[in-house]
C-alpha cells in the first residue's frame, strides 16, 4: 500500500486544490451543494492526475533508474511491478469517471479529458519538445481552475485567470531551470539540452513579474471589489509579493524546482501561504 501511494504521488494533490480556487473566491465555499460539487471534483482530479503519473512511471523507467532521486520511484525501484501498475492505473480512471459522473457537466468532463489527453501525449513524446513541455505543464494548472469554475458553476475573474497562467509559466520555467542545474547531459530529460539557462532566467523573471503585476490589478479593480464588498484585498499584495520572493529564493538556491517539493520543504514559505489563506477568508467571508 505504502509503495502504491507513493506512486499515485498523494503529496502533489495539494495542485488539485486549484479545482476550490473559484468556489473559494467566490465567497461560497460554505455552499453545501457547491461544495459536495467541488469534493467530487477534487477527487477525480486526483484520480486522473495519479493515472498520468504512473503510465508516466511506466514509460521513464529506465531513464529515472539514472537519475540522482527519481530512482527510488516504485517502478524505477522495482517495489511495484509494471502490471501492477497497469491495474492500479485502470482503478484509479474508474474511480475519476465515477466521481466526474456525480456532477456531470460536458464542458468540465471535455476538460478532464483534455488533461488526461495531454498529459499522455507528454508522456508519449511531447515532453521533448521546447516551450510544447512546460506549455502543457501550465495547461495542467489552467485546466484545474476551469474544471472547478465549471464543476461549481462560478466564474473567475479574467485577472485571476492570468495570474495563473503567468504563474505556471514561472513554476515550469523553474521546474526546467533547476533540472538542468543538477542533470546538465540531458540524460534523463532530453529536452533540457534546446534551454539555455539565460532564457531560463529571463524569462522567469519576466512570467512572475507579470503575475504580480496581474494580481494587483485584480485587487484594485473596481469589479473585483465590488463583487467581495471589500477595499481590503490590496492588503493581500504585500504578501503575495513575499511568498513569491521566497519561493524565488529557493529556486535559486538548492531546491530541485518542484512546486509542491519545494512548498513542502519551505517551512517559513508554508507560514506566508497559510498566512495568506487565512487574511483571504477573513476578507471574504468574516
Amino acid at each position: 500500500m505504502k509503495h502504491s501511494l507513493k506512486l499515485m504521488r498523494v503529496h502533489h494533490y495539494i495542485k488539485n486544490g486549484l479545482v476550490f480556487a473559484a468556489l473559494a473566491c467566490s465567497g461560497q465555499l460554505f455552499n453545501l451543494e457547491k461544495l459536495t460539487s467541488g469534493m467530487a471534483a477534487f477527487v477525480a482530479f486526483c484520480m486522473v492526475s495519479s493515472v498520468v503519473y504512473i503510465v508516466n512511471d511506466i514509460r521513464d523507467r529506465e531513464k529515472d533508474r539514472k537519475h540522482p532521486t527519481k530512482c527510488n520511484r516504485p517502478i524505477a525501484a522495482g517495489t511495484v511491478s509494471v502490471k501492477s501498475a497497469w491495474g492500479l492505473a485502470v482503478v484509479l480512471l474508474v474511480v475519476a469517471i465515477v466521481c466526474n459522473a456525480l456532477t456531470f457537466h460536458g464542458t468540465s468532463t471535455l476538460l478532464l479529458v483534455l488533461y488526461l489527453v495531454l498529459n499522455l501525449a507528454y508522456s508519449f513524446g511531447l515532453k521533448n519538445i521546447p516551450i510544447v513541455d512546460i506549455t502543457i505543464l501550465v495547461a495542467g494548472f489552467l485546466i484545474r481552475i476551469l474544471y472547478g469554475a465549471l464543476v461549481t458553476e462560478i466564474t473567475i475573474s479574467n485577472w485571476l485567470y492570468l495570474t495563473v497562467i503567468s504563474l505556471s509559466f514561472y513554476f515550469a520555467l523553474g521546474k526546467r531551470r533547476n533540472e538542468l542545474k543538477y542533470i546538465s547531459d540531458g540524460a534523463t530529460r532530453q529536452v533540457l539540452k534546446a534551454y539555455p539557462v539565460n532564457f531560463l532566467d529571463k524569462n522567469m523573471g519576466m512570467c512572475l513579474t507579470l503575475a504580480n503585476v496581474f494580481y494587483a490589478l485584480w485587487s484594485m479593480d473596481e469589479k473585483t471589489k465590488s463583487f467581495y464588498n471589500s477595499d481590503y484585498l490590496i492588503l493581500t499584495v504585500p504578501i503575495v509579493l513575499l511568498i513569491t520572493m521566497k519561493y524565488s529564493l529557493d529556486i535559486e538556491g538548492e531546491s530541485d524546482g518542484d512546486p509542491v517539493e519545494v512548498l513542502l520543504h519551505d517551512k517559513v514559505l508554508f507560514a506566508l501561504c497559510v498566512l495568506y489563506l487565512a487574511i483571504m477568508f477573513m476578507i471574504l467571508y468574516l
